[in-house]
């Protein structure tokens, strides 16, 4: 089969692999289609994991093959995959702090190599903790495979949504209206809260609109912090949420946080330093917070939200920008890797013609 395949920093050829062997208790999908992910991007610029791999991880496609003892799931169902799921016994998921969960941080995807998600490959071999605890899910008729791909990145954002508690009567200020900072904002609003939206395309605001997102803030013209303040009665956000990666915005979006206000950190997924203002921690009493990957507290609900939403609103595949068969993949992690105001989600579909 044909995969994507990371050799090195900013290494990544199309190359012929075996289709990987499943063993009791497994499943294999022929991928449909697979949105490639800011974390895949960094992992393979930065050369934080080894080589070699294969990456992907917004999976979603048909099953084509079962081990033995794998129960409800059967040749053909169309399925999305969540490539981490907890043991849900440890200290940390006793916490709920499921993504540091040591089961959690092993992968259970794999189209060869080192598990590393298999996504962007034709075919992706499931493992059986997987399977059996909830990380395979059946996607109904009706709903696109490309919708069903949004599943995991949406629980991401729910996740952070819900860690930040908001309430009808606050304002919340999204930095970055990528297609994250897009779902992170359509899901805030969903709270009742006000939610002001930063960026510096034009086009970006246009498609937010299209999720009810009414408060653009032209981040290249306008101050958002000044803009933050005056859309508040002049306190500023009372949550702020950093949708950029980017060290330098932390203290930017500190600054744009009322008094006693939080600050979510959700794209900044590398190890490094940072400049923040202590005071504003402490005398201020701002709160910084993150939200890291997936929760199994609420697949259940963030799965519904994608599925119903494909006829209710909640359609995102108006998110994907482009769309690429796997011959294309290095062409796709490119325009990924480079934003601009025309490009959003890119997605690799292995059955699409060249």
């Amino acid at each position: 089969m044909k995969a994507a395949v990371y050799r090195g920093i900013d290494d990544v050829s199309v190359e012929e692999v075996p289709v990987p062997e499943i063993g009791p208790g497994e499943v294999l999908i022929h991928v449909h289609s697979c949105g490639i992910c800011g974390t895949d991007l960094k992992k393979i610029h930065t050369g934080s994991h080894s080589a070699p791999r294969i990456f992907g991880h917004e999976t979603a496609g048909t099953i084509v093959q079962t081990g033995k003892d794998v129960e409800n799931f059967a040749v053909g169902d169309r399925v999305m995959v969540f490539h981490h799921i907890p043991c849900g016994q440890c200290y940390y998921c006793r916490k709920k702090t499921f993504a540091q969960c040591p089961v959690y941080k092993k992968v259970g995807c794999t189209a060869g190599f080192e598990p590393s998600g298999g996504g962007f490959a034709e075919y992706v071999r499931v493992m059986g903790w997987i399977v059996r605890s909830g990380g395979l899910v059946k996607i109904p008729d009706g709903v696109p495979f490309e919708q069903a791909a949004f599943v995991e990145p949406v629980n991401t954002c729910l996740k952070a949504i819900v860690n930040l508690n908001l309430a009808a009567d606050e304002t919340v200020l999204v930095i970055g209206q990528g297609p994250i900072g897009i779902m992170l904002a359509a899901l805030a609003a969903r709270t009742g809260a006000k939610v002001l939206t930063s960026d510096l395309f034009a086009e970006r605001h246009q498609i937010a609109a299209a999720y009810g997102l009414n408060h653009p803030i032209d981040a290249a013209k306008e101050n958002v912090v000044e803009v933050a303040k005056r859309e508040s009665e002049g306190r500023g956000a009372d949550a702020v949420i950093l949708a950029v990666g980017g060290n330098s915005l932390i203290r930017f979006a500190m600054d744009a946080a009322r008094p006693g206000g939080r600050v979510l950190l959700f794209a900044q997924t590398q190890h490094g330093e940072a400049v923040i203002d202590p005071a504003a921690v402490c005398m201020d009493e701002k709160t910084l917070m993150g939200s890291y990957s997936a929760s199994v507290e609420i697949q259940d609900q963030g799965t519904q939200l994608v599925f119903d939403g494909y006829s209710k609103g909640f359609d995102l595949t108006r998110l994907i920008s482009h769309r690429f068969p796997l011959q294309k993949a290095v062409e796709a992690i490119e325009i990924a890797s480079n934003p601009t105001a025309s490009s959003m989600k890119v997605f690799l579909q292995p059955g699409l013609k060249v």
